[in-house]
């Protein structure tokens, strides 16, 4: 059925959507409150380059019904997880702010978490990055004597002697007295300082008093460290109440999100982020609130622009989100838009270069090799010492990006003699790919290796045994070692030009894959030789050679330890000379 036929078939009724590519692989997914609208509006009419690039990889249709357009939201959020679509926002890292927390235990105490799922009256932040919370906890727990351990020692510590402990674990500390603390900590972090800052002059004075005059500067510079971070600002919301200010600004390729973060009625901290959208600006501002919130803290309300349609968000969220038009509030909110223009404005030509870096070269190699964008892609090289040693890497590229996570390094097994880069390459691509078979991995869009034409026969060959069809092309290098051209599979020379974006991807590719793989060839290498070197030495067995290597690395560097260093390493005095007069004599 082709897609025209499709669409019509479709159901005026809310539902997600997905749309896939030729390889079966889904590359976005949507929500609608009318599917066939929404679906058939892709279709017709004149998109934006990008939106019709999206739609110009559709090769099929999917779509799932659901009750409520929010009951699609849901869905949808839970389909861009699973599959992870080219063409949806994503929150660009798994990033949480950190919060403060009085934990509520028979004997609290006071900690930094980013867990935020649990509900708690103690919970405040977020903190624009840790080193300020370390700094707010820090001094908490100088003023504020809660426990500081993990678990209850059987007699006390340095902390119980500075006063910075009631000492739960030698004497009854009643809830009352932690309630009052508790109730102490909360006023400060509310940003009631008063008492904070009395407390603190206080033992200011008493440092100064007896002569500790680092301790007062000390308990100085914390009194101004509070009194900065809680400095009046220009637009004060007097209501106290904690609440998220939302602003954006789109252009036709991009869009910049400004949270403020309000507590106290002051802003707190913020967050920034830009992303490229490839549907409606106001669809994926949407998607991309929701799944901010489904790691960070849902305040009791949510400032947005008046011309956001908030009934969707505001169930799905299950709290308030008011539009202001007037007022300090409406201020509030206009800054947060004004922010978000403003770096908008900043980076857009930026963000167009980084994305001519990556993930458009990635679509240009997918061009010029005539396939599906390769937008996962696995390279390989291999490195070895006249035969001996044989290692081979895999560097990983999401997007035209370095996914580090995904690289993996090889020992090459091969006993026979044959350790000639064909044999390698196969005994590596084989390794490989069978276990994305048997484990159902994902499969990249295109494997490139590392020369020539025999290097893409031994992957075709081990392609063609597994009947795993993934496109395959060489990078091979000119007489100065640099990347010159791509080789396709058919051994087609593909040129490419040297100034291009697409030709600057590659050779960054090309060159990981070597970095990788020399790195770890020599580190198996110098093993190899540490061990050959130690295995005639009297009582230098396996346990020892671990620490040596652990500790000194190289031989040499075991040459410069002395007679009392390497005892202490746990090696007896007899094995540490016999090893000294060898390595001497060596």
């Amino acid at each position: 059925m082709n897609l025209n036929k499709k669409i019509k078939n479709i159901p005026k009724q809310p539902g997600s959507y997905q749309f896939l590519n030729v390889d079966g692989k889904i590359i976005y997914v949507g929500k609608a409150k009318n599917l066939k609208n929404r679906v058939s509006s892709y279709f017709v009419g004149s998109h934006n380059a990008k939106t019709t690039r999206l739609v110009m990889h559709i090769a099929d249709i999917e779509y799932i019904i659901t009750n409520s357009e929010l009951d699609a939201l849901l869905l949808e959020l839970n389909l861009i997880k699973k599959y992870n679509p080219r063409y949806n926002t994503q929150l660009k890292d798994d990033k949480t702010y950190p919060y403060i927390k009085i934990t509520e235990e028979t004997h609290p105490k006071v900690i930094i978490t980013r867990d935020v799922k649990k509900k708690s009256k103690y919970l405040f932040g977020p903190y624009p990055n840790v080193t300020a919370a370390r700094d707010t906890l820090r001094i908490i727990n100088k003023l504020y004597p809660l426990r500081k351990c993990e678990k209850l020692p059987k007699q006390e510590c340095l902390y119980y002697h500075m006063k910075q402990c009631l000492g739960p674990c030698i004497k009854p500390v009643s809830q009352k007295q932690y309630k009052k603390i508790k109730q102490d900590i909360k006023k400060f972090l509310k940003g009631d300082i008063k008492g904070t800052i009395t407390k603190l002059e206080t033992l200011m004075y008493e440092a100064s008093k007896n002569l500790e005059f680092e301790r007062a500067q000390e308990y100085k510079k914390s009194i101004e460290h509070i009194k900065t971070t809680t400095a009046n600002q220009k637009i004060n919301l007097n209501d106290l109440l904690d609440r998220d200010v939302v602003g954006y600004h789109y252009s036709e390729e991009f869009v910049s999100i400004e949270i403020f973060f309000i507590r106290n009625g002051k802003i707190s901290a913020r967050h920034q982020d830009f992303f490229e959208y490839y549907t409606n600006a106001e669809t994926a501002i949407e998607d991309y609130i929701a799944n901010f919130y489904k790691k960070e803290k849902i305040p009791r309300e949510i400032f947005l622009p008046f011309d956001f349609d908030k009934s969707n968000l505001e169930d799905f969220l299950n709290t308030k989100i008011h539009q202001p038009q007037r007022g300090d509030k409406y201020k509030l909110l206009n800054l947060a838009i004004l922010n978000a223009k403003d770096a908008l404005t900043r980076t857009q030509s930026k963000l167009k270069r980084e994305l001519d870096r990556t993930i458009n070269s990635v679509e240009k190699i997918g061009d010029l090799l005539a396939i599906s964008p390769p937008y996962r892609i696995d390279a390989f090289d291999n490195s070895n010492l006249f035969g001996n040693d044989a290692v081979s890497s895999m560097v990983v590229y999401i997007n035209g990006k370095p996914s580090k996570k995904h690289y993996r390094k090889y020992r090459i097994k091969t006993k026979d003699g044959n350790r000639s880069d064909y044999h390698s390459m196969k005994e590596v691509l084989y390794r490989r790919y069978q276990r994305v078979l048997l484990e159902d991995l994902e499969k990249p869009g295109l494997i490139l290796v590392d020369g020539g034409k025999q290097q893409i026969n031994a992957a075709k060959e081990i392609l063609n045994s597994l009947d795993l069809k993934i496109p395959l092309a060489g990078l091979v290098k000119d007489d100065n070692h640099n990347t010159s051209f791509l080789l396709k599979s058919d051994f087609t020379q593909v040129p490419l030009k040297k100034t291009s974006n697409e030709f600057h991807l590659l050779a960054r590719i090309q060159d990981e894959a070597h970095r990788f793989a020399i790195n770890y060839h020599r580190n198996v290498r110098s093993k190899g030789i540490f061990n050959t070197k130690l295995d005639a030495i009297q009582g230098i067995g396996k346990v020892s050679k671990e620490k040596l290597l652990k500790k000194y690395k190289s031989v040499n560097k075991i040459k410069l330890a002395s007679l009392e260093e390497l005892k202490e390493l746990g090696i007896t005095e007899k094995a540490a000379k016999n090893l000294i007069k060898a390595l001497k004599n060596d």
